[in-house]
């Protein structure tokens, strides 16, 4: 299967990125190379970029993608949580810019052997953005306890029903192994009120977003990542993050307001005794979402948000 991703808010994150020639350009999800392509076509010989991801067939898909810009730029399997150590074993220390792409692609979602989708009713509950990992969707749904479950549905999936569906997950594998996205599907659709999926989007999208937020530590390893990325940038360097749901956007606004403002001291100190020093700007303060005309274009961009932080 071919790898096929349209690139969300491509324009506007490449001009937030206000490219430098002959600077060196960090994605940490590079996916089909759709933002990488148009940093390397703005780069000289002099330029560097570096595409990490943690997918194979990203990474397949990006470098022949990228082969015109050979003398440029480098695509590297690993995750963007490694992005200092991976650069530091190229020579790399500092960037000038970095994309973050949040989320699942097109690429992901449509193709049935990676489990990624509700609407395919025998695929393998798989959910791996790596799969190198052993631990899959399936082991999760069968082996996490009700209260666990109920957790990730909660926090993750933020359905009112998550109780009903943990409870459900946990009677319906007594019976047999969960093993398909249709057979977790179904399950799910039992556990919600018929009015209510008369009324709403798919009964399953929710509680399929919280397991795969679970099993790939999705938002962990941003909230771990991002204070060190900003550290990578050169001054003036600039990191855009492209997110598309509120967990992962509430994450990226509260890291780039305290990196901003990372003072400690209370309101009525005359002056700030913490020496905690700004390490840059929020450059949007307002988040950048996609124009009419893009959703109409990709539907998969509605939820978009890109937010950006300039170092100092």
């Amino acid at each position: 299967m071919e790898f096929k991703h349209k690139s969300v808010l491509l324009k506007e994150t490449i001009e937030y990125l206000n490219i430098k020639p002959e600077g060196i350009y960090v994605d940490g999800t590079v996916g089909g190379g759709g933002h990488a392509y148009e940093v390397c076509k703005r780069l000289t010989a002099g330029g560097r970029f570096i595409g990490i991801d943690q997918d194979e067939d990203a990474v397949k898909a990006a470098s022949r993608r990228l082969s015109e810009f050979e003398d440029r730029q480098r695509i590297i399997r690993g995750n963007y949580c490694e992005m200092r150590e991976v650069l530091a074993q190229i020579g790399i220390y500092k960037a000038d810019g970095i994309v973050l792409d949040l989320g699942v692609s097109s690429y992901q979602l449509d193709d049935p052997g990676r489990g990624f989708t509700y609407r395919v009713e025998d695929a393998p509950l798989d959910m791996r953005m790596d799969q190198r990992q052993h631990f899959t969707a399936k082991e999760l749904v069968n082996t996490y306890s009700e209260t666990e479950l109920y957790r990730i549905i909660r926090d993750y999936g933020e359905d009112k029903f998550a109780k009903n569906i943990a409870k459900h997950i946990v009677a319906a594998r007594k019976e047999k192994e969960i093993a398909t996205t249709g057979d977790l599907s179904e399950i799910i659709k039992a556990a919600i009120p018929a009015k209510v999926r008369m009324n709403g989007g798919h009964p399953a999208k929710r509680t399929f977003q919280a397991i795969r937020i679970e099993l790939n530590r999705e938002l962990e390893v941003l909230q771990y990542s991002l204070e060190a990325m900003i550290d990578l940038l050169n001054p003036g360097g600039r990191l855009c993050i492209i997110t598309f749901h509120s967990l992962e956007d509430r994450i990226v606004k509260n890291i780039y307001k305290k990196s901003e403002q990372p003072c400690t001291c209370p309101k009525e100190f005359p002056v700030c005794v913490c020496k905690k020093k700004s390490l840059g700007s929020v450059v949007t303060k307002k988040p950048v979402i996609p124009t009419g005309e893009e959703i109409v274009y990709n539907s998969r961009s509605k939820s978009a948000k890109l937010r950006v932080f300039e170092r100092k």
